[in-house]
């Protein structure tokens, strides 16, 4: 085996140039190759107690795989991510690794961590290109689970179980199961032949999944438990999107990110003539500073927006979006103003005004300029608006992109199913187990808008406490 390479910095990321793909829709990040993969393990030092293991919530054997890879053992490297993880191609390109697994490398002390993401993503990415042989199948043990969503939460809690011989009937309430990672995050930064990949292989392993069904409407819980199913497991995400309650908010051309995203991602809003049309050039504001906004504005720009505006009320710091992609969306173009809140959404509502109305009746929006004052009880500087500092952004269509809570659904048709005041199911921490018996729960349905890898924590978690719930009943 080659000796390690000490360079203090990470192999960077071949990708698209960034004028390029500003206008479409193919993936950003293109991969390792090989000699690279192989290179940038050799910066592991297999340290003999891996931090890195304790920050990801899968509990990947880290050290274990990057040997492999350096030995050149690729297969062998996804077979060690696969045993703790049933979504590797979408952690290796949507996890925060820089705030976990690679947070802990003491490679970081230096220099950069080692790129654990990016070697999971290219041994997840090599096993799909070389490998065509089924999953392993488990002994079936006799017992039935239903997993009501299909997002990380809910397929994660799925393999586990299929693992263990269970027959998984997995709910989807839309066309097509993969939850937030379908309808959620762009084309551009996953792409959704991965994420169908990763749903075959589940099929694969004896995984069912019945689509258009909608647990609280076409089915409840109690039904499920009546139909035979043993434990019932709540994956069903935070889709119910947040508003700002300024005024013009109902204004056409308002959207909120959850909107915005699902018709371009799953409703393909970006082909000729859709039946679920979006906006289309003009100028365009997406107000929040997380990941989704991040997505969001970058599909503007590649639906044809000429200019792009993040509109933050704190400043770049504060920012919660992960670095590489502010980054990307630097580089394509979009304008950050930060330090800015809006107040109002100036339009009008004439439906006979012929004032070029192709992207809604929105006209403008109405923002002042913040600075920032003593921290608020999260230990953030609390954003304090500047007298006299009103202006107005010439804008024709608005994202709204602040956050999400849980649908209600679920409770208000579950019999004995708690939930806290924003709306999330309450669980015990330790086993995603509800307030109602032989129910579970995990994801964004109980903690309200999180990571994919935090929501496939929580379902490793309740697979593992519904297999003894099960077995000792």
């Amino acid at each position: 085996m080659p000796q390690n390479n000490m360079k203090n910095t990470k192999n960077p990321m071949p990708s698209q140039d960034p004028k390029v793909r500003a206008h479409n829709f193919q993936e950003v990040d293109l991969g390792y190759d090989e000699a690279t993969a192989i290179d940038e393990a050799l910066r592991c030092l297999s340290c003999k107690n891996p931090l890195c293991v304790t920050g990801c919530p899968v509990n990947i054997h880290i050290p274990e795989f990057i040997t492999k890879i350096k030995e050149g053992d690729f297969e062998g490297a996804y077979q060690i991510i696969h045993k703790t993880s049933s979504l590797p191609a979408v952690c290796g390109r949507v996890c925060p690794q820089e705030h976990q697994c690679e947070a802990k490398c003491v490679r970081g002390i230096k220099g950069e961590s080692v790129g654990i993401g990016r070697l999971e993503r290219f041994v997840a990415d090599w096993h799909n290109a070389h490998s065509d042989s089924a999953p392993h199948t488990a002994e079936p043990n006799g017992h039935m689970v239903a997993v009501v969503g299909s997002g990380p939460s809910s397929l994660t809690c799925a393999g586990d179980l299929a693992k263990k011989g269970y027959k998984v009937t997995v709910f989807e309430a839309l066309h097509t199961p993969g939850g937030v990672l379908v309808y959620g995050i762009p084309e551009f930064r996953l792409p959704k032949s991965i994420v169908k990949k990763e749903v075959d292989n589940l099929k694969d392993m004896g995984v069912e999944f019945k689509t258009n069904i909608i647990i609280g409407r076409t089915l409840t819980v109690d039904e499920l438990i009546e139909d035979g199913y043993e434990a019932v497991f709540i994956g069903t995400g935070a889709g119910l999107p947040n508003f700002m309650g300024i005024p013009g908010e109902s204004y056409k051309g308002v959207y909120s990110a959850n909107e915005f995203l699902t018709r371009s991602n799953l409703m393909k809003a970006y082909k000729d003539s859709p039946v679920t049309p979006i906006m289309k050039g003009g100028n365009v504001a997406v107000v929040g500073g997380g990941n989704v906004a991040m997505d969001a504005a970058r599909t503007a720009l590649r639906l044809g927006a000429e200019k792009v505006y993040v509109v933050y009320r704190r400043s770049m710091e504060e920012l919660p979006a992960r670095k590489e992609e502010v980054e990307h969306a630097i580089e394509e173009g979009v304008d950050f103003r930060l330090l800015n809140n809006p107040v109002e959404i100036l339009g009008y509502n004439n439906p006979d005004d012929k004032r070029d109305p192709k992207n809604g009746f929105v006209t403008g929006m109405k923002c002042v300029k913040m600075e920032l004052g003593e921290p608020d009880e999260k230990g953030r500087r609390r954003p304090v608006e500047v007298e006299g500092s009103e202006f107005v952004l010439d804008v024709d269509t608005v994202i709204i992109s602040i956050g999400t809570s849980p649908n209600p659904l679920i409770k208000s048709t579950t019999k004995g199913l708690d939930v806290n005041a924003r709306g999330g199911i309450i669980v015990e921490e330790s086993t995603g187990a509800t307030t109602k018996e032989g129910v579970y729960a995990g994801g964004d349905a109980v903690t309200g808008a999180a990571t994919v890898i935090s929501a496939m924590g929580a379902g490793k978690v309740a697979a593992k406490a519904i297999d003894e719930y099960i077995m000792n009943k």
